[in-house]
């Protein structure tokens, strides 16, 4: 793998689902109910401080919103920039993609702290009051930059709710994901607008899927040995099914697991999609895939049915409803003309 999700967030991808969900409550629950969970009795009407929140393990206590915040990886920062946020940022970090056209204006105007995850000690050298980490990695304890370390300085931090879920994700997450960052920007109001554009993305899916039959459907992320691809944990499986596909491997107890391409052929998937990021061209990896010998038989193989999704877009984010869009635009092409 690339720099793109380091060996310790893989790690921790991989063994996902042993923290609590962010606010104490599971993935599956309805959103007002999450709120319910994370409203602090001490919260005044007007500001909506004090907040208490608990977060993946770390509860923490804010007594106004943050103003020199960091955001690190795409779809953190993304989500900061959907809700508005960009006066109450002071740099960003680890851009895994392009940013959103609608962002980059936003995005531009913020400074690159590190290309990557900056050291413990530039990160302090900004003096952020508050860390927005997309990935497990982005606290990395071996790096110094642990969350216990950043508190003990004075930094407030906060992790995607994806990293430590209980369950299955599902687009509730993302909901809650969304209104937990607005409610600590003190930003609530908006949050409904966001969410009622993204949920419109995925209603009219619905409509033009109904009665689809779904078509069983293999990740490719990366592997030459084995293949790298998507479980049933994360929300690149919920992504999978709203699309109007089945994952073929959502039995793999994981947001993200290794299999055999003999068992890739024997579960002989229709359609193949395939994640763009890193070094690695997604020509190549089609090639790499259609010269497998094991996979000769399968449908998708023969009839060369691939789809492409860009890393960034199977992540919990804003991205998720579109992401849905563009692949059931490339299984369903003849329900999008």
């Amino acid at each position: 793998m690339t720099g793109r999700r380091p060996t310790s967030l893989l790690l921790a991808l991989l063994v996902t689902g042993v923290l609590a969900a962010c606010g104490g409550t599971s993935a599956e629950e309805p959103p007002a109910a999450q709120a319910s969970a994370e409203q602090p009795p001490a919260t005044t009407a007007s500001t909506g401080f004090p907040l208490t929140l608990e977060n993946c393990g770390v509860t923490t206590t804010y007594e106004a919103a943050p103003t020199r915040a960091i955001s690190m990886n795409q779809h953190a920062t993304e989500v900061m920039l959907a809700l508005g946020l960009e006066k109450s940022m002071i740099g960003t970090a680890y851009l895994d993609d392009q940013m959103l056209p609608e962002y980059k204006a936003a995005y531009d105007a913020i400074k690159v702290v590190a290309k990557e995850y900056p050291s413990y000690e530039a990160l302090l050298a900004e003096e952020p009051d508050f860390v927005y980490g997309g990935f497990g990695s982005t606290f990395d304890e071996k790096e110094g930059r642990s969350r216990t370390a950043l508190q003990e300085a004075g930094i407030k931090t906060y992790l995607n709710v994806e990293e430590c879920a209980e369950g299955a994700v599902t687009m509730q997450l993302m909901d809650q994901e969304i209104r937990n960052v607005a409610k600590i920007f003190g930003a609530q109001d908006k949050a409904d607008p966001l969410l009622t554009e993204l949920h419109g993305t995925l209603a009219s899916l619905r409509e033009k899927l109904a009665g689809v039959p779904p078509v069983k459907l293999f990740v490719y992320d990366s592997g030459d040995k084995t293949a790298f691809t998507a479980g049933g944990k994360g929300i690149g499986n919920e992504i999978i099914k709203l699309a109007g596909a089945e994952n073929i491997f959502a039995d793999v107890d994981k947001v993200w697991g290794d299999v055999s391409f003999e068992q890739v052929a024997e579960r002989a998937p229709d359609w193949i999609v395939i994640y763009d990021y890193g070094d690695e061209p997604v020509d190549a990896k089609k090639k790499f895939l259609l010269d497998n010998p094991a996979l000769k038989d399968v449908p998708a193989i023969k009839e060369q049915r691939f789809a492409v999704l860009p890393l960034s877009s199977v992540v919990l984010g804003v991205r998720a409803p579109s992401a849905v869009e563009a692949l059931a635009e490339q299984i369903y092409a003849d329900q999008f003309r």
